[in-house]
């Protein structure tokens, strides 16, 4: 197994851990939050896409989904146009309102098909690059991947689990 085949391995079981956590719900139930400071299921599928879609075209130097595509106007969200969830308060995660799965779904998968494109190429010395110099040591792409990497399925197992919660409601 190369690189590159590592990696998309490893972003697909997030695009299958979202897609379990999401397919099927309503908008009330991708709303519903566990108590009132909890992260809902639509906060944190759309903030773990942002954050991937954020950090991808970043070290691929392209344009985020988000704005190129017009997620951003379909979504409609309260924020700047850059947000990406990261920081948000109580308040900002309940401002989350999506108007279904599909549309979380379809950010999601647009997301991944780009990362997809971005990874496959990648070969074990590109790791090296060196994408963020503001941290001490600065942080090369095969750091910034496993973080983007980890922080997502931590989320997409939040969301999981948020789902169960409902589910036995």
């Amino acid at each position: 197994m190369n690189t590159a085949d590592l990696l998309i391995d490893a972003f697909e079981r997030i695009q299958e851990s979202v897609h379990g956590a999401v397919e099927g719900l309503s908008a009330e139930d991708l709303h519903a939050r566990v108590d009132p400071g909890a992260n809902s299921i639509a906060w944190l599928v759309w903030h773990l896409t942002r954050i991937q879609d954020d950090h991808i075209a970043d070290a691929a130097g392209r344009e985020q989904v988000w704005s190129a595509e017009g997620w951003a106007e379909q979504f409609a969200l309260p924020f700047p146009v850059e947000a990406t969830g990261f920081g948000h308060s109580s308040r900002q995660v309940g401002q989350v309102r999506v108007q279904s799965a599909g549309l979380l779904l379809g950010y999601a998968d647009a997301v991944h098909e780009q990362t997809f494109g971005f990874v496959r190429g990648l070969r074990g010395a590109a790791l090296d690059r060196v994408v963020d110099e503001a941290w001490n040591p600065p942080v090369t792409l095969g750091v910034r991947l496993v973080s983007v990497i980890a922080d997502d399925l931590q989320h997409a197992g939040q969301a999981a689990f948020v789902r169960g919660a409902l589910e036995r409601r």
